[in-house]
């Protein structure tokens, strides 16, 4: 299976589980992770979530060598946004990604060995918190390959870490290591690698300890939510012409080996 999921002592871990392309997510990906989290925002016995990738990748992005050939004639009907749409809480959506649409009631950590990159980032981003091991690494490696941010990740980064250095790194498309994340907000944390699912674990059994109904009345208060989130997901994927006219193209560098754009 691509996603594993695991629920114990009210903590619900999941996992994608494909390290041959160090964890990238394709279309059944996607479907799983989002159903493994609606799964989890409806178990009454699971208070707090862990995203993590397994080996030593957390998530290389969206998987280009699954799309180089052309998308499906459906995935931008599928992945379509409504005019409509405004409570990402109470009907929600799949994104490209999977999660990245949904709007949860309880916290996701995301545990982080090696990269969260493209839109393993924007997984990465749609977490409350981010531990990452010293070896981890994000960045928006798909500016390279012309394929856009379309889970969230213009609407999230600069709301952790400002407009001007999310701009810097959705511009360049710049790798940030672990210690540069941390000092500009985007990681919470950092630790020695191999390390980041077991101090994600101690994490959510602290947060586990206090009063539930508070922490996450909180939580949704602090975070975007209901018709604004919605409506910046739809500017945001307006975005998405850019597939077409070079993310395909991209793609297709990207499975046959050859660089991105400028490489």
């Amino acid at each position: 299976m691509s996603v594993e999921v695991c629920t114990a002592d009210g903590i619900t871990t999941v996992t994608i589980s494909r390290p041959a392309c160090r964890n990238a997510v394709d279309a059944a990906t996607a479907t799983s992770l989002y159903e493994a989290f609606l799964a989890f925002e409806d178990d009454p016995d699971a208070g707090i979530a862990i995203l993590t990738g397994a080996g030593n990748a957390f998530c290389a992005g969206y998987d280009l060598k699954s799309i180089a050939g052309g998308l499906p004639a459906d995935w931008f009907d599928r992945h379509a946004i409504p005019d409509e749409w405004t409570d990402p809480a109470h009907h929600p959506l799949p994104g490209p990604m999977g999660p990245t649409r949904l709007e949860l009631s309880k916290p996701v950590i995301a545990a982080i060995e090696g990269p969260a990159v493209a839109g393993g980032m924007e997984l990465a981003l749609w977490c409350d918190l981010r531990v990452m091991a010293e070896n981890a690494y994000m960045g928006v490696f798909c500016r390279r390959f012309g394929v856009p941010l379309i889970d969230g990740g213009t609407v999230r980064l600069p709301r952790i870490i400002g407009e001007g250095r999310a701009l810097d790194l959705i511009l360049t498309g710049r790798k940030i290591e672990a210690a540069e994340a941390r000092e500009i907000g985007l990681a919470t944390s950092i630790c020695p690698a191999g390390q980041a699912l077991d101090v994600a674990w101690d994490l959510a059994r602290a947060l586990l300890v206090h009063p539930q109904g508070c922490l996450r009345a909180d939580r949704g208060s602090a975070r975007l939510s209901g018709r604004a989130l919605a409506a910046a997901l739809r500017c945001e994927w307006r975005s998405i012409s850019a597939i077409e006219s070079e993310g395909l193209k991209g793609a297709a560098r990207f499975a046959s080996g050859g660089g991105g754009a400028g490489a």
